[in-house]
Order: structure tokens, then C-alpha cells, then sequence
């Protein structure tokens, strides 16, 4: 499916938090991320239990919103399949890409790449 241009528009240089949520053994999880979004892709880094579920399954729903003074002012829900990409000359240009999105010069641990195979993408403007 490709993603359609208003959603696009909203969530590729939206700088907001995106929660990701994963499910193993029917117990969900859910997690906020750094992102950056490129042509049905939404990826992020990430580690520990969000990295563990992926890896056993892959499917996951991902939300995004922008707030202004307590009010939505658009909310965009992502369904898709998730790639966990571990080599660092893959890694490193995406993880610039996110962290430079949020102004952020922290220097960080090298994580792994996630990417979401974006399937199904809707979006509610308010």
C-alpha cells in the first residue's frame, strides 16, 4: 500500500515522539520513539524490549500525534512490518537523520535500525 500524500505530509518533518507498539505472546507493549519517515518507511533505533519483541514479531502499530496547548491537532495511526537492520553503514546515516531531526548532538550508543514497512496509514485532522 502506499501511504497517502496527507499523511505524508504530516507525520515526514513532524518533530513529535511516534509510540510504537509491539505484542508477544498477547501481551502488548508500547513505547515512544524518535523517528524519521521516507516513502512508506518510518524508521527508528532502539534496544532492549521493543528490540526483543520485534525480533520475535515483527508486525506493529505505530501512533503519532501533534498537541498544541492541550488540544490534537492531528493524529495518524501506521500498521506495518518491521526489519531489524544491524549493519552499522545502514545504521549510522539513519540514526544521524533522527537525531539531528530533534536538534539533538548527545552522542549515543549504537542501536539497532528498525524499519517499519508501512501497510496500512490513516489520519484524523481535528
Amino acid at each position: 500500500m502506499s501511504v497517502p500524500t496527507a499523511v505524508e505530509e504530516l507525520i515526514a518533518g513532524a518533530r513529535v515522539s511516534a509510540h510504537v507498539a509491539t505484542s508477544v505472546d498477547d501481551r502488548p507493549h508500547v513505547a515512544p520513539v524518535w523517528y524519521v519517515y521516507d516513502d512508506g518507511v518510518l524508521s527508528f533505533v532502539t534496544s532492549g524490549r521493543k528490540l526483543e519483541n520485534l525480533r520475535r514479531n515483527p508486525r506493529v502499530a505505530v501512533s503519532i500525534e501533534r498537541a498544541e496547548e492541550g488540544s490534537v491537532e492531528w493524529s495518524v495511526t501506521l500498521l506495518g512490518t518491521a526489519t531489524v537492520v544491524e549493519a552499522e553503514d545502514r545504521v549510522g546515516p539513519v540514526a544521524d537523520r533522527i537525531f539531528e531531526k530533534y536538534d539533538s548532538d548527545e552522542d549515543y550508543p549504537f542501536q539497532p535500525l528498525v524499519e517499519v514497512d508501512v501497510r496500512t496509514a490513516t489520519a484524523s485532522v481535528y
